[in-house]
C-alpha cells in the first residue's frame, strides 16, 4: 500500500486548482443508466471511487470512454442489473444505481455498500422510498434485491431524516415513474441540484431541487445529454484550510465560493484573512489563530466532510474549540492519530474538545477514512519533522493527485509505494 511522506513547517504559497466534485460525478454517472443514448460528462475527477463506478457501469452493460476529464457513457442495453460486492465493497455510492436500474430495467441486485468506517449510514431511507414508488425489496446475503415488474409509480415520499444519496436515488427512480413524485425533507446539497440539472437536460421534469421539497413528473423516456460537473467544495475547503494551517498565502482556483459560506465564516472568525472572487478564494493566515466552536449540519451548514480538516486547524488555535458532530456517530477516529502527533483532544460522545495551540511533531499515522486522511495531511504540513501516513488509498478515493497539487504550492510531500 502507498504511503505519504511529509516534511512539515513550510507555508503554502501560490495557487491550487480544484477538480470536479466526486460526490456530484458519482450520481451523474449512475444517471447515465436511465437512457440508451450517450451521456457526456465533463470535469470528472480521476479518483478511485470514480474508477470503481465506471467499472460497475461496464459490468452492467454500458460502454464507457474516458479522455482527460471527460467521460462518454452509452448504456444501450442493461445486460446485468447488478452491483457485485467484489467490485463495490470500497465504495459507498454503489446504492446510487438502485433507482436508475429499477426505473430502466425493472430490477436491481446491489451489494450493501461499503466505503468509510465513519458510522452507520443505512440505506433504509432509500429502500422505504423505493417501496413507496412500487418496488418490492428483499435483503439477503448482503445484497438488496429490488423488482418493479409493473413499473414504478409516483408517490409522496417524506424522508425521516435528510439523506443526500437517498434524495438522489429516489429522484433518479422517479423520473421514469408514472405520475408525480414529491420528495419532502429532501437534501438541499449542491450535488443534488447538479444531478437535477443533468436529468432535466436528459428530458426529466423536476422542480424544487435545492429546496426541501422536490417535485418530479415522470416521463416515458430520457435522452442523451452533455453536462459539466460542479467543482468539489470539499476538496476546495481542504486546500483553504491547508493554506491557513501552514501560515501561508494560498489561492484556490475553480473554488465554488457560493457553496462554502459556512467554512469561510468560521475561517474569518478564527482570524484567517479570506478574499473571494467569483471562482477563486485566497487565504492568508494571521500570526495567531483563535479557537472557534463548530457544529456539523446538513447543507447549507458546516459540512461533516470538512469536520476532520477543521479539527486539525483548531489544534493550532489559541483556546478551546468544541467540535460537535451531528451527522455521523463515529467520525472522530482521526483524533487519536492527531493526538499521536501532539494534539490535545478529548472526545466526549459526539463532541470533541480541542485545546491549542499544540506543537505537532511528525509521526507514523494511519488513515482510517477519506476525510480523516485529509486531516492527517494537513496536520503533517504544519508539524515539525517527518510524518508517514499509511493507507492513503482512502484519500485516493476522493482527492485527485493531492500530493502533486500540494507540492506545487511548496509542500514537501511524496508518495512512496
Amino acid at each position: 500500500m502507498d504511503k505519504f511522506v511529509i516534511t512539515g513547517g513550510r507555508p503554502l504559497h501560490g495557487e491550487i486548482p480544484v477538480s470536479g466534485s466526486k460526490n456530484s460525478a458519482l450520481p451523474a454517472l449512475a444517471a447515465s443508466l436511465l437512457t440508451e443514448e450517450t451521456v457526456v460528462l465533463h470535469h470528472i475527477p480521476r479518483v478511485r471511487d470514480i474508477r470503481t463506478m465506471q467499472r460497475l457501469l461496464v459490468d452492467i452493460g454500458a460502454s464507457v470512454d474516458a479522455e482527460g476529464d471527460a467521460v462518454r457513457i452509452t448504456a444501450a442495453q442493461v445486460i446485468s442489473p447488478e452491483a457485485p460486492y467484489e467490485l463495490v465493497k470500497t465504495m459507498r455510492a454503489s446504492s446510487l444505481v438502485l433507482g436508475p436500474l429499477l426505473a430502466r430495467a425493472g430490477r436491481a441486485r446491489v451489494s450493501l455498500p461499503g466505503g468509510c468506517a465513519i458510522g452507520a449510514r443505512p440505506i433504509n431511507l432509500h429502500l422505504a422510498g423505493l417501496e413507496q414508488l412500487g418496488a418490492a425489496i428483499e435483503q439477503s446475503h448482503g445484497y438488496v434485491e429490488a423488482t418493479a415488474p409493473h413499473g414504478l409509480r409516483g408517490a409522496r415520499v417524506r424522508f425521516d431524516r435528510i439523506t443526500v444519496t437517498g434524495a438522489e436515488d429516489l429522484m433518479m427512480a422517479a423520473v421514469l415513474a408514472r405520475g408525480e413524485t414529491i420528495l419532502e425533507n429532501a437534501a438541499r446539497e449542491p450535488e443534488v441540484t447538479d444531478l437535477a440539472e443533468l436529468l432535466v437536460k436528459m428530458g426529466a421534469r423536476i422542480e424544487g431541487a435545492g429546496s426541501s421539497t422536490i417535485r418530479i413528473e415522470g416521463v416515458e423516456k430520457l435522452y442523451g445529454a452533455e453536462h459539466t460537473i460542479i467543482r468539489d467544495r470539499i476538496e476546495a475547503g481542504t486546500f483553504l484550510i491547508a493554506g491557513a494551517i501552514t501560515g501561508g498565502d494560498l489561492t484556490v482556483t475553480g473554488c465554488p465560493v457560493e457553496h462554502l459560506s459556512a467554512l469561510l465564516d468560521k475561517l474569518r472568525q478564527a482570524g484567517v484573512e479570506v478574499r473571494t472572487e467569483p471562482h477563486a478564494a485566497t487565504v492568508r493566515a494571521p500570526g495567531r489563530l483563535r479557537s472557534i466552536d463548530m457544529t456539523t449540519q446538513e447543507y447549507p451548514g458546516f459540512a461533516t466532510d470538512l469536520q476532520a480538516q477543521y479539527m486539525a486547524l483548531m489544534t493550532q488555535a489559541e483556546g478551546i474549540a468544541i467540535i460537535s458532530e451531528t451527522i455521523f456517530e463515529n467520525r472522530f477516529m482521526h483524533a487519536l492519530e492527531l493526538a499521536r502527533m501532539g494534539a490535545n483532544i478529548r472526545i466526549d460522545g459526539r463532541n470533541a474538545l480541542v485545546a491549542g495551540p499544540s506543537r505537532l511533531t511528525g509521526a507514523g499515522v494511519i488513515a482510517s477514512d477519506l476525510r480523516a486522511s485529509a486531516s492527517l495531511v494537513l496536520a503533517a504540513l504544519c508539524a515539525t519533522g517527518e510524518t508517514v501516513i499509511d493507507r492513503v488509498y482512502h484519500i485516493d478515493r476522493g482527492y485527485e493527485k493531492i500530493e502533486e497539487k500540494l507540492a506545487r504550492a511548496g509542500a514537501l510531500i511524496q508518495r512512496v509505494e
